[in-house]
């Protein structure tokens, strides 16, 4: 929680940066980096929230395992699988939070196609890069 915050302290001094740049009547781009801005601190509160929803169990049986030693196994189970949900799950959260994640990982997709453009993308043999080829409609 601590990273998030140091990234926010970051955003926000380079936000105060661009528009000490930018000239006067730009307020598209001060618009741009308050929009970006908003999304990246929705996007911690989220993640913090899910962090604190889906450790917690595991943090209450540990201590609970200290007073009472014989918890049944079923609450490790549920508080260890909820732990394990959370790493597993953060991935997604950026990933469809974050619209240039999104298009990265899209484009990693060997099958994908992209009918509207009349484009695909070839997965050649390991060790080169994909091409894209482009067909004319009729």
């Amino acid at each position: 929680m601590f990273g998030y915050g140091k990234i926010l302290v970051v955003i926000r001094r380079q936000a105060r940066v661009m528009a000490g740049h930018s000239g006067p009547g730009s307020s598209t781009s001060q618009t741009q980096s308050s929009q970006i801005q908003t999304n990246v601190i929705k996007t911690m509160i989220f993640v913090c929230a899910f962090y604190v929803m889906l450790w917690t169990p595991s943090d209450i049986y540990y201590l609970l395992l200290h007073f009472i030693p014989d918890i049944p196994n079923t609450m490790y189970f549920y508080s260890t699988f909820s732990g394990f949900f959370y790493v597993s799950a953060n991935p997604f959260i950026y990933a469809l939070k974050f619209d240039p994640v999104r298009r990265i990982l899209v484009g990693l997709i060997p099958w994908k196609k992209s009918e509207q453009a009349g484009e695909s993308v070839e997965m050649p043999a390991s060790g080169t890069a994909p091409t894209r080829t482009t067909r004319q409609r009729n």
